[in-house]
């Protein structure tokens, strides 16, 4: 009997295309189905019943260019592997649409949890969720510590330009997803791109580190996940990224009231993480307000991305209706922080 197909993932098409491309990987028949959790790419566990992987494809619908690249996620993790930094074993990358009506790429399962709510967090008590945080932060400023060259990187982004580029780059995006009013967008993106501080040395950014991109085992990382989003850049904005991302408000899977990671009992304020990557890193973080109103910018064009998609039907999986109402305060939040509230 022939497994279900989960939405943009033909099984019968795989299992052909990874027979004749990479012979001798599968041993039986593969059933597949969408891992819960991711707002861009879409993400799939697969089995032949006796091997796990995970494959990764584009969104269904509304494709913004650069934001969906499988062949950069694939090169990046590539090369950081063999250095000891936390990513899955790569597998295969496919470039051909014809396969599944889209790039994909496939990497091997890590075993772990992923810890995609506050109350999730929550449940490991304050030790265990300042132990786990502040290694994120230890993780985070080891992966800005990598030698791009020393890794076969050197050519994987233009540093230099690097953050007038991220405005750019994020303005068009949100006017690509754009389709209601949104207060406040025009006028920060204006402000943003006036006051661009010079690029900081250049490093491997992720941009997108938070802490549900993250797999743990026990308080360790066992893989750092969602690669879609990196380059050759200014670290400090990973960084902010990630302060955005644990004091802005997310939506529970369970419906429950939106809490921010940094609502756990136990999670470290802002002063502390960003002292905890000062001194693992040792780079300068004594003016992060630029770099926080930008990455408040670039999560609400992030946010109205997905939102534009949902709208459309062009999501698989569960809890997009509310991801809408998170763009405009990120807006907000943004324009106070740029102001000096």
């Amino acid at each position: 009997m022939t497994a279900p197909n989960p939405p943009g993932l033909d099984l019968t098409r795989l299992a052909g295309y990874l027979n004749a491309t990479v012979p001798g990987l599968l041993t039986g028949d593969l059933t597949g189905e969408v891992i819960a959790g991711g707002r861009s790419n879409l993400t799939y566990a697969v089995t032949d019943g006796a091997s796990r992987w995970v494959l990764r494809r584009p969104p269904l619908g509304h494709v913004l260019a650069t934001a969906h690249d499988m062949s950069r996620e694939y090169r990046v993790m590539g090369a950081l592997g063999p250095t000891g930094f936390p990513v899955p074993p790569m597998v295969h990358l496919c470039a051909d649409p014809e396969v599944l009506g889209a790039p994909f790429y496939l990497m091997g399962y890590v075993d772990g949890e992923v810890l995609r709510s506050t109350a999730a967090l929550a449940r490991l008590g304050p030790d265990g969720v300042l132990s786990r945080v502040l290694e994120i932060v230890r993780t985070l400023a080891d992966l800005h510590r990598i030698d791009p060259a020393e890794v076969g990187l050197a050519g994987f982004g233009r540093p230099d330009g690097y953050n007038e580029r991220q405005v750019r780059t994020w303005t068009r995006q949100l006017a690509a997803s754009r389709s209601r009013d949104l207060p406040g967008a025009d006028e920060l993106a204006a402000r943003l791109a006036q006051t661009v501080p010079a690029t900081s040395a250049a490093a491997v950014v992720h941009g997108d580190f938070r802490v549900d991109n993250v797999i743990f085992a026990g308080e360790r990382i066992a893989a750092v996940l969602d690669w879609e989003m990196s380059t050759l850049g200014d670290p400090l904005a990973d960084v902010a990224l990630m302060l955005t991302y644990a004091t802005h408000p997310a939506p529970a899977p369970d419906g429950g009231p939106d809490r921010a990671p940094s609502d756990a009992p136990g999670y470290p304020d802002v002063a502390t993480m960003v002292a905890h990557y000062a001194e693992r890193s040792g780079r300068d973080v004594g003016n992060l307000r630029w770099y926080r109103a930008f990455a408040a910018f670039k999560l609400a064009a992030i946010l109205e991305g997905v939102h534009y998609r949902y709208t459309r039907g062009l999501t698989v999986g569960e809890g997009f209706e509310t991801i809408g109402a998170r763009v405009v305060p990120l807006i907000t939040q943004g324009r106070r922080i740029l102001e000096g509230d």
